[in-house]
């Protein structure tokens, strides 16, 4: 099946997104925690030496911090740790001199608890905005409404002891869920994005995007049954239950057109892409609306539940692609705050792998910081986590994939704080930017060869993708065309050597620092867990 077809040709479609956690990239003033003026610091870096096109900013908002900037206190101010709302103008600006875009997240599905927002509505039963969030009496008994439970385990529910109701939270209890039936809330909410549109944002990455309208009745979720296989990761408690009830009520698809079309009444063709954690392929698809009028794109967890093999990740890829109405157009990612680091989940050897795939298939792709270093994880000691999520699931906790990025060899890995609120990794002396760029044969310098050679390939950034008949369940090899060019990607996960039936060319990109090779009449030779990119002779 040929996948092909694009409609008018938009930046963030050929465009490379490059995730930042702010408090983890670069601390310009010693206070353990990175902030605006430190991305603005690494610009360059981004720009020039690595070669990505976008930013997505993770929260730098206005907040207590309780969930790391996913509460927030004050949509339309930043939080002193990262600077203030005109560091953040200058950081847009200075990203687009520089030829970068810069999406913001917005956090729709709920605010913090110290939400002037929620201060009012917590405050009387006949509060103006009262039906800003979602309240509920208690039942007969004065147990919760029903028997959702949160995202980071316990109740989904809270007692308010002064009014006598419920509210609710989908993640913490300090995270009550906003009202998006209520007029108000939406036009409120809508302002906020009219906010950072007029400072030149560039779109928007939008948090929990498929959680904001949940089941008017409220009715309780069934029990999960005996032999359910989970989709994605262990959840703990929360997967005890079948989430029909309290996500993606289909209201849901009137909220993302509604804020679509604020987006789109901006000239600069601002983007948005949101965070579906749908793994039903046809269900995932209608996130981008009947006339692709709601997200530009939902996200696309599906390579990050893929077993790593050739097999799986050829029905994967072609399953997805299928999927993606027509006009449409996908992402790829392998790597972000909420997930363990690439490098530590597939090993050094199919990080390299994984760096070729996710750059070389038709869609954007959406980069985690340090991925392109090959960090991994790092353990943190009992006692010193940060984040809520492993404080209530141990093996849930985020924090191993959110330390400081290591940009060279000197104590705190240049990261610019001598206690910074997360621990350096032990290997920073030898993976950090510094070290990298010095030895052709590495992680960073493969990203770089793979960023310029995708630049300059019409194929890679917006060519049709068609499975090649010599894939096999140990190799993976496929065509991208474009204008009558065409590029071979071969990926190679076994562990010995293979021979690959393909026409004659030259490899131009390799996953192993070994010299130019040319494919002969007798076909590709391709040395184990290697992938490479092959230009066909004409």
């Amino acid at each position: 099946m040929i996948f092909n077809g694009s409609n008018e040709s938009l930046w963030w479609r050929e465009a490379v997104f490059y995730q930042i956690y702010p408090l983890s990239f670069s601390d310009s003033d010693g206070d353990g925690f990175g902030d605006l003026t430190g991305i603005i610091s690494k610009l360059d870096y981004l720009s020039d030496t690595l070669g990505v096109d976008a930013l997505w900013l993770s929260p730098f908002y206005r907040s207590p911090m309780r969930d790391w900037g996913y509460d927030i206190s004050d949509h339309t101010d930043v939080d002193p740790l990262f600077g203030d709302v005109e560091t953040a103008e200058r950081l847009i600006e200075e990203a687009h001199r520089r030829g970068l875009r810069v999406i913001v997240d917005y956090v729709m599905n709920h605010t913090s608890d110290e939400h002037p927002w929620f201060i009012e509505s917590r405050s009387s039963r006949e509060s103006s905005k009262r039906d800003w969030y979602v309240w509920s009496d208690p039942k007969p008994d004065g147990s919760p409404p029903n028997n959702w439970v949160s995202v980071f385990s316990g109740p989904a529910w809270t007692l308010d002891e002064a009014s006598g109701q419920f509210y609710r939270h989908t993640f913490l209890p300090h995270q009550p869920d906003l009202n998006w039936r209520n007029e108000e809330t939406v036009e409120a909410a809508l302002e906020v994005a009219r906010f950072w549109l007029d400072r030149g944002a560039d779109g928007f990455r939008l948090d929990a995007a498929h959680q904001m309208m949940k089941d008017p009745r409220e009715r309780d979720n069934p029990p999960v049954p005996d032999g359910y296989e989970r989709p994605w990761k262990d959840m703990g408690e929360y997967d005890d239950f079948v989430h029909l009830y309290d996500l993606g009520h289909q209201d849901i698809h009137d909220v993302h057109r509604r804020f679509r079309s604020v987006v789109d009444s901006y000239p600069h063709h601002p983007y948005t892409v949101g965070e579906i954690h749908i793994f039903d392929l046809p269900e995932w698809a209608t996130y981008y609306g009947e006339n692709l009028d709601q997200l530009h794109m939902p996200f696309n967890f599906h390579l990050m539940a893929c077993d790593w093999d050739a097999s799986s990740l050829r029905v994967l890829v072609e399953a997805v692609l299928w999927h993606v109405p027509p006009g449409g157009w996908t992402n790829w990612t392998l790597g972000n705050h909420d997930e363990r680091r690439l490098a530590t989940r597939l090993g050094a050897r199919n990080a390299r792998l994984a760096a070729l795939l996710l750059l070389t298939l038709r869609g954007t792709p959406f980069l985690y910081y340090g991925d392109e270093l090959g960090m991994q994880d790092v353990e943190i000691a009992a006692g010193e986590g940060k984040d809520p999520w492993g404080e209530n699931v141990s093996f849930l906790s985020r924090d191993g994939a959110r330390t400081p990025m290591q940009w060279d060899s000197s104590a705190d890995a240049g990261f610019g704080s001598d206690e910074p609120w997360l621990p350096v990794n032990t290997d920073y002396k030898t993976v950090n930017v510094q070290f990298e760029l010095e030895d052709p044969g590495s992680m960073l310098n493969l990203y770089r060869r793979l960023l310029a050679y995708r630049k300059s390939s019409k194929p890679l950034r917006s060519g049709s993708f068609l499975t090649h008949p010599s894939s096999n369940e140990d190799v993976y090899v496929f065509e991208r065309s474009a204008n009558g060019d065409t590029v071979v990607v071969a990926i190679n996960f076994s562990s010995k050597m293979q021979t690959v039936d393909m026409a004659p060319g030259r490899v131009v990109v390799s996953t192993a620092p070994t010299s130019e090779r040319l494919v002969g009449p007798e076909g590709l030779r391709l040395p184990k867990q290697e992938a490479v990119i092959i230009e066909p002779y004409v």
